[in-house]
This record gives structure tokens, C-alpha cells and sequence, in this order.
């Protein structure tokens, strides 16, 4: 690959917002045609850009990629040959797979994932969604706003009833902050999208009448069980920045929680 830059290439997958791995050889033991210091970027669809050594290290790097996306922290492994595997974890810790290369040489990579910090996707423009944006986006989270919206930080702007142009996604939080205006609109649309949590400003009562008239518009009961309402810690907060920092805390809860954990029933609405 003539003219081929790793660190430029990582360089554009990150201004694309792409989901990828980088992987690093760190060591390498008798023959291999991988080198120590040699990496590769590992896309999300199982491409490499790059050079790691031959096809059994490239099957074992594309899998233990895909694991790292999912849990999004990095991983160290090591590929030898069939005959020298005793168990799947080495005595040092590193996690270890065999490998039929005739070459018989040891490596051990490093698998590092990048993904784009999650979306907060923030229905309204209200005090409080604005609020929200402001604080949420001090913590590195991708603010999404309505388009149109007179806000200070940098955002990103959507169509709260169609969400199609966003690419929301399972690691995403909504919030409907919307506080009165097209409030039944919005939450059917956050309660539609893939996002892992919604929440919603308002209270028990209120939430419980819109979710039962999007049922009767269609909606399925477990579609509206996914609201979470009122959103945020009860942290007794009173102003637009209390209960924006209240939310926030709620957020950070819940992205830094086990993905398969599932929501108490006191977390649900009523």
C-alpha cells in the first residue's frame, strides 16, 4: 500500500465518526511475519487497514476487535501455536487463542477501540433542555438539539419527530425536555428510537397520560415501560442548572453501569 499512513488514516476515521480498532503487535517470539510496533486499524465490518501478519493472527484480531467495540475498553491477546496452548488465559493474565500458521511464531497485539463519545439527544428548548446541553457538554457528551436552537455550546441539530438523519443508537440517551410543546409528538419519537435510556421532565401523573394515549394511538406497552419520569436523581433541585446537573448525574449513572443491567423497577415509571 503505497503512501499508506496508519496514523492518517486513524486521523480520518475519527473526523468521519467511524467505530474502529487500532491494533498493536507488542511483542512477537520465533518466526512470524507480524513485527513488534506493527499496527492496524480494524473496522467495524472486520476490514484491516494495515499489516498484523497472516491470516490466523488477522481471523483472531477481527473477533477479539468486535468484542472490544462492544464493551468499548481495550484488550491484550496473544496468538502461538496450537501445541503450546494450555488454557485460554496464559499464567500471566493475556487471553490466548491457537494459531495453525505453519510459521509457529508467538504475538501478542494490543486492541485499543475508539468510538465517538454517546449522543445525548435532547428533545425541547426549554430552560431546562438548555441547561442540559451547557453541562452535558462539559462532560463530552454529544449534545443533539432541536434545529433552530439558539444555544451556547456546539451541538448537533435534528428533527425531533424524525430522528432517521441522526443515527441514534443503542449507546445514545434521550431526554424530552420539551415542557408542554408537541410533548406527545417528541416522546413518541424518543420512545421509538434505538437510544439505551429516555427520560422525560415531568411528572409521574403526566408521563402515565402521554404514554397511555400513544399506547391507544398504537404503541406497544413495553415501548412506553422504556420512560424514565421524572428524569434525573432526586436531589430535591429546584432551578433549570439543579435539575439539568440532577439529570446529567442520572446519565453518567447509567452510561458508567453494566450495559446488561437492567433497569429497577423503582427507576421506571409508575
Amino acid at each position: 500500500m503505497a503512501g499508506f499512513d496508519i496514523f492518517d488514516t486513524i486521523e480520518e476515521l475519527r473526523q468521519k465518526g467511524e467505530a474502529f480498532c487500532v491494533a498493536t503487535v507488542l511483542r512477537t517470539a520465533d518466526a512470524t511475519s507480524a513485527k513488534a510496533g506493527g499496527k492496524a486499524v480494524i473496522m467495524r465490518d472486520g476490514c484491516i487497514l494495515g499489516h498484523l501478519g497472516g491470516a490466523c493472527v488477522q481471523r483472531v484480531v477481527r473477533a477479539s476487535a468486535q468484542e472490544a467495540l462492544a464493551c468499548g475498553a481495550p484488550k491484550m491477546i496473544r496468538v502461538k501455536p496450537s501445541d503450546k496452548v494450555v488454557s485460554m488465559t496464559d499464567p500471566d493474565g493475556v487471553e490466548t487463542f491457537k494459531s495453525g500458521c505453519p510459521s509457529g511464531g508467538t504475538v501478542d497485539l494490543l486492541i485499543e477501540p475508539y468510538q465517538h463519545a454517546p449522543r445525548l439527544v435532547i428533545f425541547g428548548e426549554s430552560p431546562i433542555a438548555h441547561a442540559l446541553a451547557a453541562h452535558a457538554a462539559l462532560t463530552g457528551l454529544r449534545v443533539c438539539l432541536p434545529e433552530g436552537s439558539e444555544c451556547s455550546v456546539e451541538f448537533i441539530g435534528f428533527d425531533p419527530k424524525d430522528l432517521s438523519t441522526l443515527g441514534v443508537e443503542p449507546r445514545d440517551f434521550a431526554v424530552v425536555a420539551s415542557q408542554g410543546k408537541d410533548d406527545g409528538a417528541v416522546l413518541k419519537s424518543a420512545l421509538e428510537s434505538p437510544a439505551r435510556r429516555v427520560s422525560m421532565v415531568a411528572s409521574h401523573r403526566k408521563a402515565k397520560v402521554l404514554c397511555e394515549r400513544l399506547e391507544a394511538q398504537g404503541m406497544t406497552a413495553e415501548q412506553t415501560s422504556r420512560l424514565k419520569s421524572p428524569a434525573g436523581l432526586d436531589i430535591h433541585a429546584i432551578d433549570p442548572h439543579e435539575i439539568a446537573l440532577s439529570i446529567l448525574a442520572e446519565i453518567i449513572l447509567w452510561r458508567n453501569s453494566d450495559n446488561s443491567e437492567e433497569t429497577s423497577h423503582d427507576e421506571k415509571m409508575a
